[in-house]
């Protein structure tokens, strides 16, 4: 802002330009400026040539001293001290400076004076006026805030009006202290009352019987300021007295000092979602087809009672098998067998009724019975005679009568020595017992028995690897003749020597490799074990003829590459066929037909001689003897075991006599050699002898031993060389002797 120049002789520019400069200085000093130092001074030049023309004018006004004490003002130059400042100065060095000192107008210090009230007074009038704007502006500011808040607060009750009353779901407010302060007709429908009569109870009283433990300690802590908000699904009685099912959603309202004022709550109906739900899990918990409790929901129910079973309680479980229900399905149909299960599960539930007792369909025809009682195995074992007679009744399914029954294994034991998983395990391996003993039968879980189980698993794990590390070794049993005691046979018997348990006879682990069918595999190490001692006695003792009998198991039997096996072996070995003899079980050859008969011919085509072992405790079908080509007859021990001989029972001991006489001619009718297995005594041996038997075996002949003592024997004993040879001579003589004895 550029100020004018000053007209005249009697105005000093240099002074007014100083004066105003000085000025500038000072008002700077004193405070906030809100213009640069130059626009203050070109500013405050200008206000000094106005105060210069109005001191010097020949007419004098002091309004112009007042417009500039206004001007500082509005140019926001409104310190205190600028007014002292400037009034002062005025006074003292206006004149000074401004002025030549040649100029003294008359009056002037009259002038001087006007000047400065009226400076003074402009500029308090104008920062009254300032200040009284200013006022005003904030008071209209402030009513305009108000009139806002007020509005804003007229339209949020406005809204939550409409949001109270046009809700669909309920909502209610109640104050700390219960009771009902206004709900929404959402709310009243929902509970089938007015929203009046709701006004006139508390919320204590829309609590359910049933509700679940702890909602209403969840309600006290929100009402007493502990916690802001709670949501919970609850059930409300409706007027009619039916049930509604609620989502809850309550939020405490505090004071500005934070105390609890009232609560709000927001209900939504969701008795629909929640019958749905309840269904689903019905059915996600039940078997579709008979409706009992599935596997699913027993493990649970099981795991809970495990979870909260105290030192001392006990668990019993009955684990139920039907009995040939396969073929029932497989003959009368799936849907007659579903209809079959339909009635079981209903007769089991309903046997067991009113007892607490748990019934669960675990799939197929099992069923389980968790036995919740006090009663520890006797409660266990009744309620498994309830489900045997339940089950034992005869079933009318369509025009068909069923007759079914089950096997239970019993498992009942401290929930504290047992978990779920092992009780399970005990339970199914107990039910195989059942069913390993017959039909309609329960068996209860007995731990040695188990542990007996679980070893003979781990040798039947363990054969394989054993198999393969050359743990198996083979023990011969001499097989002797009954004419003159020479030893015409072995019989050779495997064994196991187990790293750990030592040697282990072939009745524990025989069975289990035909379980596995590793019995493939073992018999035919044994047969090129047997067939290479053999040859090694053979050449070692050409005129002994030392046969070797090995047992051919019913797999073996029927395994297509049974002839290469054997052929192989003696090939190998070099061991000639004819001291070779296949032993063969009475029930495994006397059902042989097809290949397997082919392959019984092929092998006595090669030379090998085949015998039944355990005679007379199979089929006993004597039509197969002549189609098959057998070549000895091994009588079954408990015919030798009843000819004692020591008067034990005279009646039995004949009959077992008479029963051996004829099997005996029998055999030699069919031309066939006869061996008496079991042979433990002298006058056993005796008897068999005069009963024209051929051989025998047995202990009294000597037990089974290795393949070293059977050289050994044959070194030693006398009678031993040429008893193969011998073999038709004494047949044919003991014919004769027959024939004579006739």
């Amino acid at each position: 802002m550029r100020a004018p120049d000053p007209d005249g002789d009697d105005f000093s520019r240099p002074g007014a330009a100083a004066y105003a400069a000085e000025w500038a200085r000072a008002v700077r000093r004193i405070g906030f400026v809100p213009l640069s130092a130059a626009e203050t001074e070109r500013l405050l030049l200008a206000h000094t040539v106005r105060l210069g023309r109005a001191l010097l004018a020949p007419v004098f006004s002091a309004q112009p001293a007042e417009d500039v004490g206004r001007a500082l003002v509005e140019a926001h130059l409104t310190e205190p001290g600028v007014l002292d400042w400037s009034v002062r100065a005025l006074g003292d060095r206006f004149l000074s400076w401004v002025l030549p000192a040649r100029v003294e107008p008359p009056e002037v210090r009259e002038r001087i004076a006007a000047l400065q009230g009226a400076f003074a007074a402009g500029f308090g009038r104008a920062l009254r006026d300032r200040v009284f704007s200013q006022q005003e502006r904030i008071a209209r500011s402030a009513w305009q805030a108000r009139d806002a808040v007020e509005q804003a607060l007229r339209d949020s009750e406005a809204r939550f009006r409409a949001v109270f009353t046009g809700a669909a779901i309920g909502i209610g407010i109640a104050g700390v202290d219960g009771r009902i302060i206004e709900v929404n007709q959402s709310f009243a429908d929902m509970l089938g009352y007015t929203a009046a009569e709701l006004r006139e109870l508390s919320v204590d009283g829309l609590f359910h019987s049933d509700d679940a433990a702890g909602m209403w300690e969840l309600y006290q802590e929100l009402v007493e300021g502990k916690r802001d908000s709670a949501r919970v699904e609850k059930r409300y009685y409706r007027k009619d007295g039916s049930v509604v099912w609620t989502d809850l959603a309550v939020s405490l309202i505090r004071h500005d000092d934070g105390r609890p004022r009232f609560t709000v709550a927001m209900i939504e109906d969701i008795t629909e979602r929640y019958q749905l739900q309840q269904r689903l899990r019905f059915q996600a918990l039940h078997d579709p087809l008979t409706g009992l409790p599935n596997r699913t929901l027993f493990f649970e129910t099981l795991g809970q009672v495990f979870d909260t079973a105290a030192p001392e309680q006990r668990v019993g479980l009955c684990f139920i098998d039907l009995d040939g229900f396969k073929a029932i399905n497989d003959s009368l149909g799936h849907d007659l067998g579903d209809r079959l299960l339909k009635v079981i599960a209903r007769r089991l539930a309903d046997c067991v009724s009113g007892r607490g007792h748990l019934v669960a369909r675990m799939g197929g025809d099992e069923f389980v019975i968790l036995v919740d009682s006090d009663g520890g195995l006797d409660d266990a074992v009744e309620v498994a005679e309830l489900a045997l007679a339940a089950v034992s009744a005869p079933v009318h399914v369509g025009d068909q009568q069923l007759a079914v029954s089950a096997s239970i294994g019993i498992v009942e034991c401290p929930a504290a020595e047992t978990s779920v998983s092992e009780l399970m395990k005990a339970a199914d391996t107990t039910l195989y017992w059942a069913k390993a003993e017959g039909r309609g039968r329960w068996a209860v879980y007995d731990p040695e028995r188990s542990a007996a189980d679980i070893a003979r698993s781990a040798l039947a794990a363990n054969l394989p690897a054993a198999l393969d590390r050359g743990e198996f070794l083979l023990h011969y049993q001499p097989i002797v003749s009954l004419l003159d005691g020479s030893m015409v046979a072995v019989e050779a018997l495997v064994r196991w020597q187990h790293p750990e348990l030592g040697l282990i006879g072939p009745d524990r682990f025989i069975g289990l490799a035909e379980e596995t069918g590793l019995i493939v595999r073992l018999g035919a190490w044994v047969l090129r074990q047997a067939c290479r001692d053999a040859e090694s006695w053979r050449r070692a003792y050409p005129e002994a003829r030392l046969m070797v009998n090995v047992n051919l198991a019913a797999r073996q039997a029927d395994d297509p590459g049974i002839v290469e096996t054997v052929a192989e072996a003696l090939e190998r070995t070099g061991l000639p066929a004819e001291l070779l003899q296949l032993e063969l079980t009475e029930s495994a050859v006397m059902g042989t037909a097809g290949e397997s008969l082919r392959a019984l011919h092929q092998l006595a085509d090669l030379g090998i001689r085949l015998a039944i072992d355990d005679f007379g405790t199979g089929y006993s079908n004597l039509a197969y003897l002549r189609r098959l080509p057998i070549h000895c007859l091994k009588l079954a021990g408990p015919f030798v075991e009843g000819i004692r001989g020591d008067g034990a029972d005279v009646v039995a001991d004949h009959r077992d006599e008479r029963i051996v006489d004829a099997l005996v001619r029998l055999a030699h009718a069919l031309e066939l050699w006869v061996t008496a297995e079991a042979v433990e005594t002298e006058e056993q041996a005796e008897r068999l002898r005069s009963l024209r038997c051929d051989t025998g075996q047995g202990r009294w002949f000597g037990p089974p031993v290795p393949a070293a003592d059977i050289r050994r024997r044959l070194e030693g004993k006398e009678g031993t060389q040429g008893t193969r040879s011998r073999l038709p001579e004494q047949r044919a003589g003991q014919a004769q002797a027959r024939e004579e004895t006739r």
